[in-house]
């Protein structure tokens, strides 16, 4: 691993000293906190979908600083590091503590878990599980964030970063980013809200097929990706594709031709994807009267591929861990090392992160509260059970907690496979239960708190690790920006729990019906979470469908073994093809790129300020907030149903037909594409 270039300075100077940790900063950045928190919990419960909340957050600051706050870049800096917490703890719970309800039955027919789906508990895990993510990654920032800076770009990260110097800046900077935003946030009104653009333009060939049965292209076409895709660059964009392609284009054509649909239907019905098998609907549209599914392709990826996709992603992130563990060594090291008493003068104003001691007694503390704390509120009969729960936590959330940051650096924190890595940590606490005897229905929810935990650090280890990489750039001081993230994970919790809660609240026609939890319910359906459950449940007694997870994890080693970036290609393995699709494409727009300024004898541009990366900064940001924005109209009811009135993807579709609604949709991505190229491809 190669230290960050000598030659690398930060926006604001070390010996500069400007306003940062102020009131106005973490009181605002709390309450972005909590406003994306909520939003994000809504998002999720209902599509198992979240979307990134730290450079809405920036433009926000941005726009509130200029005019009314007065604030600084390093003030607007801790309001996005403080917000962004919200999103990431949000996504952590809706993905893994409503799974509670969705545990085995007891004695009085309801879930063994329900108890535990109140709001202290949640509060209490959403709380630790943030404080986590954020404690494991003081020792990590100097390893991953400075030494691998030309490395791991963390695009949201450096994006943001953009973001906060184009709007110091101003002038060609703030114009060329502002562009992006503006057109991004115009396209994505028209996609989301008007549905002018198909959001996911789909081809699927026929099951009978004689070449190629039920392969799948597809592709989210949003702002967001193409962006994500031109910062990330063509050669981790291809890794992640590839992997994708050897999903939807080889092995779901393979299955769907081998395994007789039925067993797909209980498959799926044993994951918790389809009532039961006499049920119509459920991924793929399955017909119990034909026997068959309308689309074989996503029924075979919900039973199958995402099993082998995440057992790719634990290998994948092993085989990392063991990589750069040598780094994380050294790192380690050196925070060991500052625990003896060093001069504040020694040390730069951009390198001074919270002491050691408070990742140490912090960890024990967390350790020692889990297990003392009543069982009404984490489950356990004993101190040892509880105990045992506490360091389980501690070990992987340390392990998940530094891939996680790894994949993110990749990828970026909306395409993180967290769900994948939440598996990963319910197999091994599972698996180390059965060992030590514990199994059984009893024991499924204190499995949950392991996984629901570390599903909470990691997604929080994401987000934080961006928000560094931000800090990184605009010369923040480090030991702010992890104070305003501690802050941010116990206030955003606080409200978190109560929107679960109200949003669990069933109404009165679901009260009727003796439905006592809407979370579950057509309503929000939770998906994530009742996955997380039913592979608690399968583990636990002895019904896990082992084979499909070491196949994930011996494609993992033949990939590291060819030369090639495991846990790239795992997460394109994990990820759908709509996902992977125009990231790729969107870095090989930046490929282009860099070819013709080669062969024209050209010098790149500058990969954070150029003309493009700046555009492409622009379209994550208002692809982002665009989503936040439609995301929290989504609430209300009333607005929703006047959206739905207001789409013209019926008139399309009965106009143009199916596919030339899909084919004007393809077009407007080309053409966004052709922007972006023509942009960057100018020179400064």
């Amino acid at each position: 691993m190669q230290d960050a270039p000598k030659s690398f300075k930060p926006y604001i100077a070390p010996e500069q000293n400007v306003a940062e940790f102020t009131v106005k900063s973490v009181v605002f950045g709390a309450l972005f906190g909590i406003l994306f928190g909520c939003s994000t919990v809504y998002l999720a419960l209902k599509a198992g979908l979240t979307v990134s909340a730290s450079i809405p957050i920036a433009v926000i600051a941005i726009t509130l600083g200029r005019k009314f706050l007065k604030t600084t870049i390093l003030e607007n800096n801790i309001i996005q590091t403080a917000g962004s917490a919200g999103e990431s703890i949000a996504a952590g719970v809706v993905f893994t503590l409503p799974g509670f309800l969705f545990l085995s039955p007891g004695e009085d027919g309801t879930s063994v878990g329900d108890g535990y789906f109140n709001y202290l508990t949640i509060l209490i895990l959403a709380a630790f599980g943030g404080m986590l993510g954020t404690l494991m990654m003081i020792p990590l920032r100097r390893s991953l964030i400075v030494k691998e800076h030309g490395t791991l770009l963390y695009p949201e990260g450096t994006a943001c970063g953009s973001v906060l110097q184009a709007g110091e800046k101003g002038g060609v900077f703030a114009q060329t980013a502002f562009i992006g935003m503006g057109f991004a946030m115009v396209y994505a009104i028209l996609q989301k809200v008007f549905h002018v653009i198909s959001e996911m333009p789909t081809y699927v060939t026929n099951q009978v097929n004689k070449f190629w049965p039920s392969a799948t292209i597809n592709g989210e076409i949003t702002p967001e990706y193409m962006g994500v895709g031109y910062i990330i660059g063509p050669r981790i964009g291809g890794v992640l594709v590839a992997g994708s392609v050897l999903a939807w284009w080889a092995m779901i054509p393979l299955l769907s031709t081998l395994m007789d649909h039925s067993l797909i239907a209980a498959q799926l019905v044993k994951l918790g994807y389809l009532a039961d098998i006499n049920t119509p609907g459920g991924r793929g549209g399955w017909d119990p009267a034909t026997q068959s599914f309308a689309n074989p392709a996503p029924a075979i990826y919900f039973a199958y591929i995402r099993q082998i996709g995440a057992g790719a992603v634990a290998a994948g992130g092993f085989i990392t861990l063991m990589k750069t563990l040598p780094t994380i060594i050294s790192s380690f090291k050196e925070s060991v090392a500052s625990l003896k008493e060093k001069s504040e003068a020694t040390v730069a104003r951009t390198d001074r992160d919270l002491s050691f001691k408070v990742v140490i007694i912090g960890s024990l503390i967390l350790v020692a509260l889990i297990a003392l704390l009543p069982g009404q509120i984490i489950p356990g009969d004993s101190f040892v059970e509880k105990l045992l729960i506490g360091v389980l936590i501690i070990i992987f959330g340390f392990f998940f907690v530094t891939v996680a940051s790894r994949i993110v650096g990749l990828v970026g924190s909306s395409n993180s496979p967290i769900s994948g890595m939440t598996i990963a940590t319910l197999m091994g606490t599972c698996l180390i239960f059965t060992a030590v005897g514990w199994s059984g229905k009893l024991y499924e929810p204190l499995a949950l708190v392991v996984g629901g935990m570390i599903c909470i650090a990691a997604a929080n280890a994401g987000a934080t690790s961006q928000d560094l990489k931000t800090g990184y750039i605009v010369g923040a001081t480090p030991r702010y920006q992890q104070l305003a993230l501690f802050i941010g994970a116990i206030v955003s919790s606080i409200a978190i729990g109560v929107v679960v809660k109200v949003l669990d609240t069933p109404t009165v026609d679901m009260a009727a019906q003796g439905i006592t939890h809407a979370i579950g319910s057509e309503r929000y359906s939770a998906p994530q979470a009742t996955l997380m459950a039913t592979l608690a449940r399968g583990i636990l007694s002895y019904n896990l469908d082992w084979q499909f997870v070491m196949v994930g994890v011996f494609i993992a080693v033949m990939i590291e073994l060819c030369g090639i970036k495991a846990l790239a290609f795992a997460i394109g393995l994990y990820l759908p093809l709509s996902t992977t699709l125009p990231i790729f494409i969107g870095g090989a727009i930046k490929g282009i790129i860099d070819w013709r300024a080669e062969k024209k004898g050209e010098a790149k541009q500058d990969e954070e300020l150029g003309r493009g990366s700046l555009f492409a900064t622009g379209l994550i940001a208002g692809g982002a907030l665009a989503g936040v924005v439609v995301a929290l109209l989504s609430v209300n009811d009333n607005i929703f149903e006047k959206m739905k009135s207001i789409s013209a993807e019926h008139a399309l579709t009965n106009g143009l037909g199916a596919d030339g609604y899909s084919l004007l949709g393809v077009v407007c991505f080309a053409i966004m594409g052709f922007i972006l190229f023509r942009i960057g491809s100018k020179k400064d």
